[in-house]
């Protein structure tokens, strides 16, 4: 379907065949233009596993459980993979932009999908307003900026981007991501410099044997490392977010199953492999709540430019973060509008293939979230932002039920067999649902990370009572989903 067609459609008011012409427009993914390559794909899938969770928040974890921290990251990188291989297998059975929302349609039912499209809309919309208010403060660092200027620009620049092209939007992710992993490799090489040749001034004291000689490898007792898997889980939020881009992939079949292979060597390269390195040169007892590991390492060798090099880099995650949150805003308002789940003028393109109406609007949300936060930075807008977390693990959540239901229906003959089939199967699913589920349960129990889920059974309710009105005025639009 052209964006002429779709325009003729939104016009057509013959109720359940417009409905249907629609969905089946999201299913194939016409209206989009496939402009991503297999460089663009791989580095978007590499970027989305390293943000600020890695950058910043590791150091909160090193500090909770110290060494124990690398094990936590391993487990966590297993579900991981797992999440992963299940979105792969039913990307392969069927390709699309929509993605979670379009499966949770399918295999759960339309309320599901639903949910997901305006909740996975929210994390995005929530996510853009914390990075890009973070990356403005990360700009005071060189220059005595408004806080308020470098959030426009930042901003302005961005949505510039994406509606430009979508290759265009692949193009500075890639650099965004090229940053991020020279960094963290960079790292690694110093650190294991350090190591073998002991140069700089962590060089005589250099040795993996800090891994357990400075109070155990659980120095803080198991207990406190379980408390550490809810931000290390939350580290890899955004990682699905090469679901998000099937739809258009050159070559999908062959590009994304490559990327989600990637998966384990990335974890073991930057997350674990990192901590490791760095524990390894510089003790645990060395690192503190709210300072970077990365920052605190460079400091500890004598490398003055440390605290510089790191900055930047957090500073172009966050920016990955913010263009990564106007791609899939403006993708997912228009799947739930071709689904009749949104207003329809978010189905709207431009000429290049991009979903104007949706990324504008996600856009300016996320200019007046920036203006709140400047104003209010208060504990109400903090269980807005808390509030990300969990909605960003609903998508997994969504992955690993489609995936379940997918999987029994093909083994049945009832669906076509993926060419991509996850490790595990239904097993694998099952117990990555437990471990999510065991997640939830710890951030219920810390209370600093309880905030989380206060704000879960308001969005239940205002989702609830939108989807109510939604079938009293559109029931048709249900009633499809149903049938699918």
């Amino acid at each position: 379907m052209t964006s002429a067609q779709v325009e003729q459609h939104d016009k057509d008011s013959s109720g359940n065949e417009a409905v249907k012409g629609a969905a089946e427009a999201a299913t194939s993914g016409e209206g989009y233009q496939r402009g991503l390559g297999s460089r663009q794909i791989q580095m978007i899938a590499i970027g989305g596993a390293i943000g600020t969770g890695l950058f910043l928040g590791a150091g909160k974890g090193i500090h909770k459980a110290g060494p124990s921290l690398i094990l936590a990251y391993a487990i966590a990188g297993v579900v991981i993979f797992f999440i992963m291989r299940a979105l792969g297998e039913l990307l392969m059975y069927r390709p699309v932009s929509g993605s979670f929302s379009e499966y949770a349609r399918e295999f759960i039912g339309p309320f599901a999908g639903f949910v997901t499209g305006w909740t996975y809309w929210l994390f995005w919309v929530v996510t853009g307003i914390t990075e890009v208010t973070a990356a403005a403060t990360y700009m005071t660092y060189w220059w005595d900026i408004p806080q308020w200027l470098s959030a426009l620009v930042f901003t302005v620049i961005l949505y510039g981007v994406n509606l430009i092209s979508v290759k265009l939007f692949g193009e500075l992710e890639f650099w965004f991501s090229m940053v991020k992993v020279t960094a963290i490799v960079g790292m690694i090489l110093i650190c294991a410099g350090i190591l073998t040749l002991g140069f700089s001034d962590a060089g005589d004291t250099a040795s993996v044997a800090h891994l357990w000689d400075q109070g155990g490898f659980f120095p803080h007792g198991v207990g406190n490392t379980l408390m550490t898997l809810q931000m290390v889980m939350f580290a890899f939020l955004a990682v699905e977010l090469v679901g998000v881009t099937a739809g258009e992939s050159k070559d999908p079949k062959t590009v994304l199953p490559k990327a989600i292979n990637t998966v384990p060597w990335r974890i073991a390269v930057f997350y674990i492999g990192a901590l490791i390195m760095i524990l390894s040169v510089v003790p645990w007892t060395n690192f503190q709540d709210g300072v970077s590991p990365f920052v605190e390492a460079f400091q500890k060798m004598g490398m003055a430019a440390g605290a510089g090099i790191v900055n930047f880099v957090v500073l172009t995650a966050a920016l990955s973060s913010c263009n990564s949150g106007m791609y899939s805003t403006g993708r997912m308002l228009r799947d739930l509008a071709l689904n009749g789940q949104g207003p329809k003028f978010f189905t709207k393109l431009t000429r290049s293939g991009t979903p104007l109406v949706g990324t504008t609007v996600s856009a300016a949300l996320m200019m007046v979230g920036v203006w709140i936060n400047y104003q209010w930075p208060g504990q109400a807008f903090d269980y807005v932002v808390s509030f990300a977390t969990i909605s960003g693990m609903w998508a997994w959540i969504v992955i690993l039920v489609c995936h379940v239901r997918y999987r029994l229906k093909s083994d049945r003959g009832e669906l076509p067999v993926s060419t991509f089939r996850s490790p595990g199967g239904v097993l694998a699913s099952v117990l990555s649902l437990a471990f999510i589920g065991l997640v939830i349960v710890l951030m219920g129990v810390d209370k600093d990370a309880r905030i989380s889920l206060y704000a879960a059974p308001v969005w239940a309710v205002i989702l609830g009572v939108s989807y109510a009105a939604l079938k009293s005025r559109n029931p048709q639009a249900a009633a499809f989903a149903k049938r699918r």
